[in-house]
């Protein structure tokens, strides 16, 4: 019995065994389907993203993370035992940036599903489920409301001038509801969501040049960045 290992039994191992676990057809072909939903499902934010700031590399993380889950589930699915390291390994991985926007953990998690489902080998249901989602987010996320909805703001002397300003705005809008009222000596503060019965907003410039009324400051609002 030699006490040395040939060349051959250094490398007879599980390892070489995994080489040809997955051929190399099948990682192409699923590296460049997950590519392919990736850029899709980059699309579609782009298409939908309604924040204050597009970040074009969340983007890019979204095609990312299709293809990484893609690579990570042809790993696991080969082999048992690294199943489960794979399991204690991302177990001990923390996310601290925060989503901003909810339609974003949406994307996140539509980009690691269709990569999972990809990498498991059901490609129609990666694909078409893919699809359906997209066109359901396209058709719902680019609604607009019938009527958009503003803050304003006005600042009055006193309760006269205030009275005079609530009933020239209740005119000129559908819709007129306090938010908040901040009551000072010698100036009154009021925030109105407010509903314009069109688009023109002349009537603010009016309203400023109401006797007593200091200012009128009118903001767009979609309710997605009111703290």
């Amino acid at each position: 019995m030699t006490a040395f290992l040939t060349f051959s039994d250094i490398f007879k191992s599980s390892f070489l065994e995994n080489v040809t676990a997955i051929s190399p057809m099948d990682i192409a072909l699923a590296m460049v389907l997950s590519f392919m939903l990736g850029l899709f499902i980059f699309y579609v934010y782009k298409k939908t993203y309604a924040g204050v700031m597009y970040s074009s590399t969340f983007g890019v993380t979204l095609v990312a993370l299709t293809m990484i889950a893609t690579f990570v589930i042809l790993a696991v699915t080969s082999n048992v035992v690294l199943s489960l390291g794979m399991v204690g390994a991302l177990s001990i991985v923390r996310f601290r940036t925060a989503i901003k926007e909810p339609l974003d953990i949406a994307f996140l998690f539509w980009s690691l599903s269709a990569g999972i489902v990809l990498a498991a080998g059901m490609i129609p249901l990666a694909v078409f489920g893919s699809v359906l989602i997209g066109i359901v987010i396209l058709l719902f996320a680019n609604r607009k409301a019938a009527v958009n909805p503003y803050i304003l703001v006005i600042q009055a002397e006193n309760q006269n001038a205030e009275q005079t300003a609530m009933e020239f705005i209740k005119q000129h809008t559908k819709k007129c509801v306090t938010k908040t009222k901040t009551v000072q000596k010698g100036n009154i503060e009021v925030n109105l969501e407010v509903r314009l019965n069109d688009e023109n907003t002349g009537f603010i410039n009016e309203l400023a040049d109401l006797a007593g009324v200091r200012s009128a400051v009118l903001v767009s609002y979609n309710g997605d960045y009111m703290g």
